[in-house]
């Protein structure tokens, strides 16, 4: 749509130069723009609401750019290699649990999922890290606290590495039954638009923890910290500018309707619309925020935010390259059914939002 609208503007006289748009910003223009045609009075609310949703929420932006940016800096996801030495128990375990710690997207995993099973690493690690990677790490847990309460936070947090396990035992189970046998395609790349804004570090680099002692290691973290801010600014500004109008507009009844109650009919939906969903971590609990507020169940919005950060089209769009059909199909079904299952235990037991 962004270059589509930039033809259209040349086609008026602007340059043939015109520097590429970014889509996001270009959104939240459109989307205020078509507010203030239709809408005029209520524009400056709209506006209100969001940056005050923003405001809130800064502090916690603030901190998690600093920690991504330390972990560029001191080459501190390259951790997780450590998770896929020793016995393939114990690879899964640890797997799964330092996929918490990664800060990668469903996109920014898939690099690193090629590396590691190009080196021989079993898959039933590989696919632990593959599913718990995306949904938590230290950043998101607080931009999530910050929009949903540590409840909600906490509660992914557990979720993901839960997801992970799962998964990673279930492949062991079935390559000793014979099943995925082989993993990737012949030369297959994997790449994608990026839809997170954390740096990826070689896996063999040993962290350097006192970072800030190397001028080349405080310039990477300056540069991703400010990287980040932006990326989480922009993409924050969206979900709140959606939250804004979607609570302005969106009948509160028509929400409730399909996604209200606690039934496992509205998680399964919830789940379902988080799959091709292009949120990531940090733009989701926002919009999952105002979605609660207007009568999602609680166990819905948990669904759509785990399916949403294990899956978006071009993070399967680049699965699909990379590995063989069984493979791809086991991934996203683990992805579908975790959300689906922790959605559901997560309304049978209560929890709310704050």
């Amino acid at each position: 749509m962004t270059e589509a609208v930039i033809t259209a503007l040349r086609r008026v006289g602007l340059p043939s130069n015109l520097p590429k748009l970014d889509r996001v910003w270009l959104t939240i223009v459109l989307i205020l723009g078509l507010a203030a045609i239709f809408d005029p009075a209520g524009l400056e609310d709209r506006i209100r609401f969001a940056l005050a949703a923003l405001l809130h929420t800064l502090p916690y932006v603030l901190f998690a750019c600093l920690m991504i940016g330390a972990l560029a800096a001191s080459g501190a996801q390259s951790v997780i290699a450590k998770a896929f030495e020793g016995r393939e128990t114990r690879m899964i375990v640890l797997a799964a649990l330092f996929g918490g710690l990664a800060p990668f997207c469903s996109c920014e995993v898939i690099p690193f999922v090629a590396a590691l099973l190009a080196a021989g690493a079993p898959l039933s690690a590989v696919m632990a890290f593959w599913l718990s990677s995306p949904v938590i790490d230290p950043p998101t847990v607080l931009i999530t606290a910050a929009a949903l309460g540590w409840p909600f936070a906490i509660g992914k947090a557990m979720a993901a590495v839960s997801i992970g396990l799962a998964g990673g035992f279930f492949v062991q189970a079935a390559m000793k039954a014979g099943y995925f046998g082989d993993t990737l395609r012949p030369r297959a790349g994997a790449s994608c638009g990026s839809c997170c804004g954390a740096a990826a570090s070689p896996l063999d680099e040993k962290p350097v923890w006192k970072f800030w002692h190397e001028a080349e290691r405080r310039r990477i973290f300056g540069r991703e910290a400010g990287q980040n801010l932006l990326f989480l600014i922009k993409w924050m500004g969206l979900a709140y500018v959606l939250e804004a109008m979607m609570t302005a507009y969106v009948p509160a009844d028509a929400i409730a309707s399909v996604l209200g109650g606690d039934g496992l009919g509205a998680i399964v939906v919830g789940a379902l619309a988080g799959v091709p969903a292009y949120l990531n971590g940090y733009a989701a609990p926002p919009l999952v925020a105002g979605l609660i507020a207007q009568g999602m169940s609680v166990g819905a919005g948990m669904a759509f935010i785990i399916s949403g950060a294990m899956t978006c089209v071009p993070a399967m769009a680049a699965v699909w390259a990379l590995v063989k059909p069984q493979v791809f199909f086991a991934y996203v079904t683990f992805a579908f059914l975790g959300a689906v299952t922790v959605g559901a235990i997560f309304a049978g037991l209560g929890f709310g939002v704050t």
